[in-house]
């Protein structure tokens, strides 16, 4: 009798932002501009740092991969909402769904490893400066960034195995925009206790071990700077930090509120709101932020602008 009452789903529907068409449409083009905005910027980003010799550094070195991150972050969730805005497709095949969630899941886990070697390289250049050649190499550097994409991705891997197996009959219905762990958690007719603990258990190791090396990292930064003898020493140390810094707070701060909980809650629409943050919000913010408060990249940029006759040449500095 209980398997005759379990009927298959084999697609899903993404319910997203139920508006009146006018604004479907004007989301549209605000969400198509975003996105385009955000493609470029990034790819700029990165054009910069390849291109001009003056960036050569760790910093920047993760900066690229952080960028090329994001435009990737951001395509997993906006065409697909774009689709359901333009032609009202909300309709997402079961496999598809998994494939987004384990992009998503693998690109958001590789941002919060990420960013927590990007603390790391702040930490050896201001606490450790005579050593920062030696400890932040070429080496070094690519080891730490494979290790980003190495975890997050493998750290989804597993949580999407698990999420897989479960069997979704219930309704076939998201209330969300993209798939995401808590409405397929919703979703599942079967016991999905395992389920909810690995992802939990998983989403906050991959969470807190990379907060915790920030947030030490960050210790250590403040008590140098404070010991620093002059003011403007200490302002333009914490200025190398700042932009980080400023990232790290949005991130974590969007991320820990929907996914250091367990995973079987309500997708109620302010999780929805709190996610447009981290998936569409946040990839445009990263490279802005980075720029606008980064001396060496405004620079570094004006010189790309100009060497291709896009931006007037400067003759002195502001």
């Amino acid at each position: 009798m209980k398997g005759s009452n379990q009927t298959s789903i084999k697609e899903f529907i993404l319910v997203g932002f139920p508006l009146a068409r006018e604004l479907e449409l004007l989301l549209f083009v605000i969400f198509l501009f975003y996105y385009l905005l955000t493609i470029m910027a990034n790819a700029l980003i990165i054009a910069v740092i390849r291109v001009d010799g003056k960036l050569r550094k760790p910093m920047y070195y993760f900066l690229k991969h952080l960028a090329f991150m994001e435009m990737w972050y951001i395509t997993v969730t906006v065409p697909k909402l774009l689709a359901m805005l333009l032609v009202q497709n909300r309709s997402i095949s079961i496999t598809g769904c998994i494939t987004q969630l384990y992009f998503f899941m693998g690109l958001c886990c590789t941002e919060c490893v990420l960013l927590a070697m990007m603390a790391l390289d702040r930490f050896v250049a201001i606490c450790k400066p005579l050593y920062y050649s030696t400890i932040m190499s070429e080496r070094i550097c690519l080891l730490l960034a494979t290790v980003s994409w190495m975890c997050g991705f493998l750290i989804s891997l597993v949580k999407v195995c698990y999420i897989s197996r479960l069997t979704f009959c219930r309704s076939n219905v998201i209330n969300h925009f993209f798939c995401d762990v808590s409405p397929l958690l919703n979703l599942s007719c079967t016991d999905m206790s395992l389920a909810e603990l690995v992802d939990f258990i998983l989403a906050l190791f991959i969470q807190s071990a990379p907060l915790l090396v920030t947030v030490v990292s960050y210790a250590c930064i403040v008590i140098t700077i404070l010991r620093m003898p002059t003011v403007t020493g200490r302002l333009k140390a914490f200025s190398t930090c700042a932009s980080h810094l400023t990232v790290v707070v949005i991130f974590f701060g969007t991320t820990l509120f929907i996914y250091a909980r367990p995973q079987r809650i309500d997708s109620f629409n302010s999780n929805k709101l709190v996610s447009m943050v981290y998936t569409i919000f946040t990839p445009l913010l990263n490279p802005l932020i980075y720029t606008l408060r980064n001396k060496e990249v405004k620079e570094a940029l004006v010189r790309l602008l100009s060497r291709n006759r896009l931006f007037p040449k400067t003759t002195g500095s502001a």
